[in-house]
């Protein structure tokens, strides 16, 4: 379990509490505004709610919800499909019930329905067969990156909490609690004899003594988390919020942390400053330098942050003072906690998440910095530096090829413990792609300006977007080591998707035409254009309402409950058998019995009305004296709902 002193640079210590052991990896789920389907969506599920269902209804709801990012109802309503209808179930409905399931974090049955999709696909031109029979799910890219480093002795650890491994020239400098180690049996107050200092070791040396506490920064409270310049002579390092010697809390009563910059002179740490971005009402933590000491880089809660923690970055000016804070992104940051920065010489930054998908508790992380804000690819760094438990504060040199992070693993000597490592192969990195395209209207090739084009990942997380300008047109960038969704919404219109496999990263030119969601309001056309009816049949000479026809009438009751100044007038149509008299007449009664059976269900009648037309329009040649099968002359005998002004 993860002890105080580690929490501190969690941002959890700073409210004097102690995290229990971490969550487990949670699959956060993609939160859209809610664009097409959603009048569809309620009429659906009330009409299954009452107990009318068909494969189709089924379909179309779950079709509702998955593109209104709902998955775990998708999930629910696909799997009634597939367990009820199996014969009727398509591929595709496997792959998305697949993908809603992974959402839920229910991977064996998603495993399970991918290879339903696999095997329906055999036939189809479908790259994503391919791409799920190499990569199931980010459990296999995790165990890819495995394997790349070999975890070597750190003999410097002691029965207590020792993390926040920095380099210092030639020497190691960490935070620990080893004088007292009292920390652990005060999870839950501070207490002003218990807290964190900083130590130094040379690791090199063969001879090398006890590692010793850095004179001239320590105080009566808590140090942790460093970063040093090139030259030695400026030490960055996280301290409690200190005013006069005293811990100052906010208006909550919480104690906060800042960063603190001390400059060396003659050898001694003096000139110590609490730097300008600081602040009592929130945290600033856990430093890190770029290469060229440029800029410093930093973990914080301060507004603008999307998590329990972000990551940030200031430019540090050449006469020594700060540009504005800017937060890394959400490529990088997650609404849970990202945290405890390190940036190696080739410009990579490596960070602490649980927000990114990982094995357990806090893992370790690494993006190209290169490709910030959007691009680029997060990467889970793998086993053995990630494990089920927490692990951060992690170090590289690349020159090396050795580095340090900290872990709480249970074979560690005390609490949270470093662990040294050599590593044995790079983790590889981006494959950058260029889409773009233009959004445009299905009907009237017009251009749609503010149409946002997203990039979903194949666990349906959201990890980068784009809007259409004046022209409709859009541009924007994604990993292309790993296959991706690109979907184009805009609201009044049913969302576009394309699916990118794996490529070698060439630009890419994707166009989407919009189909327009038609309102209620002024529609004044077939109702079963806008809630996607099946026709209504009767049988030969017949005017009873057949059990197949019911599931859809109720369809448009749901629809008048919900919108209560909704008119309908029911039409029917007989085929051309028999004489038109008789046909005017049958196709009256037909109607007739539509409105009756709505009338029955609780629609006022008032609001609806009936005409039949006899075989006046009929859907195909089936005329007088020409010679149809009894499935053409099946096809005129039906029913029809238009919406009154």
């Amino acid at each position: 379990m993860l002890k105080k002193p580690a929490l501190l640079l969690v941002f959890f210590l700073a409210f004097g509490t102690v995290v229990a052991q971490q969550r487990r990896l949670e699959r956060a789920e993609t939160a859209y505004d809610q664009y097409s389907f959603k009048m569809a969506q309620d009429i659906y599920q009330k009409v299954l709610d009452r107990g009318f269902e068909n494969a189709d209804l089924l379909k179309k709801l779950g079709n509702a919800y998955y593109f209104n990012a709902e998955y775990a109802q998708a999930e629910e309503i696909y799997g009634r499909l597939v367990t009820a209808y199996p014969k009727e179930t398509g591929a595709e409905d496997y792959f998305r019930y697949a993908q809603s399931l992974r959402s839920v974090g229910k991977y064996e049955q998603a495993d399970a329905m991918m290879a339903e999709f696999l095997s329906r696909s055999r036939a189809m031109a479908d790259t994503r067969v391919d791409l799920f029979k190499a990569e199931p799910d980010y459990l296999e890219r995790i165990e890819a990156n495995s394997g790349r480093v070999r975890l070597d002795t750190f003999r410097f650890n002691s029965p207590y909490s020792d993390f926040a491994p920095a380099y210092y020239g030639a020497e190691l400098l960490f935070s620990s609690d080893r004088d007292t180690g009292n920390l652990a049996r005060y999870r839950h107050t501070w207490n002003a004899r218990d807290f964190l200092d900083l130590y130094r070791v040379d690791t090199a040396a063969r001879r090398a003594g006890a590692p010793v506490k850095l004179d001239g920064v320590n105080s009566r409270y808590h140090e942790s988390t460093t970063a040093a310049t090139a030259d030695g002579n400026t030490l960055y390092f996280t301290r409690n919020n200190v005013v006069e010697n005293k811990q100052s809390r906010d208006a909550s009563g919480i104690v906060r942390l800042k960063i603190f910059r001390a400059h060396k002179t003659d050898g001694v740490w003096t000139t110590l400053e609490d730097l300008p971005f600081n602040s009592d009402s929130y945290s600033v933590a856990h430093p890190t330098l770029s290469p060229d000491g440029k800029f410093l880089y930093f973990a914080s809660d301060m507004p603008g942050s999307r998590g329990q923690s972000d990551l940030w970055r200031v430019q540090i000016l050449e006469d020594g003072t700060f540009g504005a804070p800017e937060n890394l992104g959400p490529k990088i940051n997650t609404p849970e906690r990202e945290t405890f920065p390190f940036v190696s010489g080739n410009n990579v930054l490596y960070f602490a998440s649980d927000g990114h998908p990982g094995l357990g508790g806090l893992d370790i992380f690494a993006t190209k910095l290169d490709y910030l804000p959007y691009e680029g690819s997060v990467q889970n760094v793998g086993r053995p530096v990630n494990s089920s438990m927490d692990d951060f504060t992690f170090i590289l040199s690349e020159d090396s090829h050795k580095g340090y992070f900290a872990s709480n693993r249970p074979d560690g000597v005390g609490d949270d413990d470093i662990y040294a490592f050599t590593e044995l192969e790079p983790l590889g990195f981006e494959c950058i792609q260029s889409v773009s395209g233009t959004v445009r209207d299905l009907i009237s090739n017009s251009p749609l300006s503010g149409a946002t084009v997203r990039i979903i990942d194949e666990n349906n997380m959201e990890i980068g977007s784009g809007i259409t300008d004046t022209d409709g047109n859009y541009e924007i960038t994604l990993d292309c080591n790993q296959g991706n969704f690109v979907r184009a919404t805009r609201e009044g219109y049913i969302p576009s998707e394309e699916y990118l496999a794996p490529s070698d990263g060439k630009p890419r030119i994707m166009d989407f035409y919009l189909e327009r969601e038609t309102v209620l309001a002024g529609f004044g056309d077939d109702l079963a254009k806008l809630l996607q009816l099946s026709t209504i049949y009767f049988d030969f000479d017949k005017y009873n309402i057949r059990p197949d026809a019911e599931i859809e009438i109720q369809k448009v009751i749901a629809a008048m409950e919900k919108y209560p100044s909704l008119k309908i007038r029911a039409i029917s149509h007989t085929d051309s058998r028999g004489r038109d008299a008789y046909n005017l007449w049958l196709s009256q009664k037909r109607a007739d019995a539509t409105v009756a059976y709505m009338i029955s269900k609780g629609i006022a009648p008032e609001r609806l009305s009936g005409k039949g037309y006899g075989e006046i329009y009929l859907m195909n040649e089936c005329e007088d004296g020409v010679p149809c099968t009894e499935e053409q002359h099946a096809r005129n005998r039906r029913s029809e709902f238009i919406i009154q002004e």
